[in-house]
């Protein structure tokens, strides 16, 4: 397996027009894994959904894109998350029925380490740490298998203040960077986490915790990639923006397909822009996110 994550799927059910609310799927690192995969990485995850109708969607919808379902676990006595997207003139807006889902019951025990050992790349969120105490201890112990069998591991903070308080949030996050090897926050939750206020001085006190690359989104900016050494900005694309709500996650799964095929951390980034702007081109998480072709081909059409 190239690339295993552990944490909550949630359905999306998008107000698009007035009144009416299309059906998708979101979560981030359900989104990150349909971006992986259809860069054509070879993926799996790790998570729990309800005995429902939404858990059902969830499982077709990731066999259909080849992502293994084996280490799922269905359960009777909790429910499938969901979210609603309104937009508004100031962008989108979410509200989420998430308390109690069958993903925030995930303990340490249930962690696959077989799964985990063998895997190329682990990724984690900051919101699967998040949703519940035991949920947190879970990604922790994902991480010391991955850890242990020297598996890489990236990490997405992701941070959600409506899951938690700033000072909880800073703490878990600022005990699990030190673990990982790729690090790719906003730079607004960098500056949040750390009290620091500029992108390269964050990216060098991530350096000194031991993150070999540190990735720090910068919005219309793009990114500020510091690996090997070397700090790059790279810039973002400019297309035809419907919906931002999956870019972030796109951005993290197709920059780790890129890097475990062989890329530098700034050719990931630079393709990884790429899918993110092409993920905004439609409604919703999952659907707009792009194929592998399609991206290479809108990056031919840069040159």
């Amino acid at each position: 397996m190239d690339i295993v994550s552990i944490g909550e799927p949630l359905m999306e059910l998008s107000n698009t027009d007035k009144g009416v609310y299309k059906e998708g799927f979101g979560g981030d690192t359900s989104n990150f894994l349909m971006a992986a995969a259809r860069q054509g990485a070879q993926t799996a995850y790790f998570t729990q959904v309800g005995q429902d109708a939404f858990g059902d969607s969830f499982m077709k919808l990731w066999e259909s894109e080849g992502v293994d379902t084996s280490y799922v676990n269905r359960l009777t006595t909790a429910h499938t998350g969901l979210y609603f997207i309104t937009y508004t003139e100031k962008g989108h807006e979410f509200t989420y029925f998430r308390a109690g889902s069958a993903a925030s019951k995930m303990a340490p025990e249930d962690v696959p380490e077989e799964l985990i050992a063998n895997a190329k790349l682990l990724h984690i969120s900051g919101i699967s740490q998040a949703i519940s105490n035991s949920a947190c201890d879970a990604v922790f112990e994902a991480v010391k298998i991955a850890r242990k069998n020297n598996v890489t591991v990236t990490y997405d903070p992701n941070i959600r203040l409506k899951l938690w308080s700033k000072e909880r949030a800073a703490a878990i996050i600022n005990a699990t960077v030190p673990m990982c090897d790729i690090f790719m926050p906003s730079l607004e939750d960098a500056e949040s986490i750390t009290g620091m206020t500029g992108a390269e001085a964050i990216a060098d006190y991530y350096h000194s915790v031991g993150v070999s690359v540190v990735i720090l989104k910068l919005g219309k900016d793009g990114v500020l990639v510091s690996a090997d050494g070397k700090k790059e900005v790279i810039p973002g694309f400019k297309v035809d923006t419907i919906d931002q709500t999956g870019a972030g996650d796109t951005f993290d799964g197709a920059f780790c397909a890129r890097y475990l095929k062989g890329a530098t951390a700034m050719e990931a980034a630079r393709y990884a822009n790429a899918a993110a702007a092409l993920s905004t081109r439609g409604y919703g998480a999952v659907a707009p996110i792009p194929m592998e072709k399609e991206v290479e081909d809108f990056l031919a059409s840069q040159k």
